[in-house]
């Protein structure tokens, strides 16, 4: 017998509810379903009904029927937009190179909540006179949106200089590195694909 606190936990996944929606769009009656499972019709119909929640054997026997996993039962199967707020407060500061005396800049992760991110953004401030980056690659694109200040942005050896309010796109699978330029510290939001 589950607790009440179990019983509403499996509950919130409507198992009962996907097994009835998949039986009914494969136009099977319950005796069907029990002739393939080797379940009883009556004990399939309290599962539906969200009167008896089954046990993973008996769930991995329907999933089987229908060709599913046994995550379908389990995941939110509604359209819901993905959503993360990050507040300035909660960003976490980090430096180009951990434990370098000169960083290069500094950045921050806008969107680190977002467990599978189709991007990644970052804000980052760019020191006067701190020491050049080495040049990196990774596979993707990037954007950069310079917000303050001046910054040359070097790709596969060719500078090109950006100022506030200035963008640029470019495939980061060539030799890349950025630079603070003049007097003034210089801030960029910088997107990434993977």
């Amino acid at each position: 017998m589950l607790s009440e606190t179990l019983a509403v936990g499996l509950g919130s996944y409507g198992i009962g509810q996907k097994i009835r929606a998949l039986r009914t769009k494969r136009k099977l009656g319950l005796v069907q379903l029990g002739e393939h499972t080797d379940l009883s019709a009556g004990l399939l119909s309290k599962i539906e009904r969200g009167k008896l929640i089954p046990t993973l054997p008996t769930l991995l026997r329907i999933a089987l029927v229908f060709g599913v996993g046994l995550e379908h039962f389990f995941v939110d199967s509604s359209e819901t937009p993905t959503l993360a707020v990050v507040r300035k407060k909660d960003r976490l500061r980090l430096p180009d190179r951990p434990g370098e005396e000169s960083p290069s800049y500094f950045f921050e992760s806008l969107d680190f909540p977002v467990t599978d991110r189709k991007m990644e953004a970052y804000y980052a401030e760019f020191k006067a006179h701190a020491k050049p980056m080495e040049p990196h690659k990774h596979a993707g694109a990037e954007v950069i949106y310079v917000i303050t200040g001046q910054l040359v942005v070097t790709i596969d050896g060719d500078d090109t200089m950006l100022s506030e309010g200035d963008s640029m796109y470019f495939d980061s699978g060539f030799p890349h590195s950025y630079r603070q330029q003049g007097r003034a510290a210089c801030s960029a939001v910088v997107v990434v694909t993977p």
